[in-house]
């Protein structure tokens, strides 16, 4: 599974269509984030790639979890989201 490692000063749309892309081809992806500031931009960048995803007729479902992460020999506590293609729900 390919990993995306974000920082709090990484594009959105950016992100967002690496996001797009993995999933339309590999069916998942992991992202890390360590610090507010990068797991505001992974949640934005979600959101926007489901947009994208929209199209092609795939939704995405994501799994939050708290991993600890070895930076510069430093333990950091990160988070990681685990998203995965899925169909998408039937609409209302």
């Amino acid at each position: 599974m390919e990993v995306l490692r974000v920082s709090g000063n990484s594009r959105p749309n950016a992100l967002a269509g690496a996001i797009a892309a993995l999933l339309r081809t590999q069916q998942a992806v992991e992202i890390q984030a360590i610090g507010p500031a990068a797991v505001n931009q992974s949640v934005k960048a979600l959101a926007i790639a489901r947009g994208y995803l929209a199209g092609n007729g795939i939704d995405l479902s994501a799994q939050p979890e708290f991993i600890k992460l070895d930076v510069d020999r430093e333990e950091r506590t990160a988070i990681r989201f685990v998203v995965r293609a899925v169909p998408p729900a039937p609409a209302p």
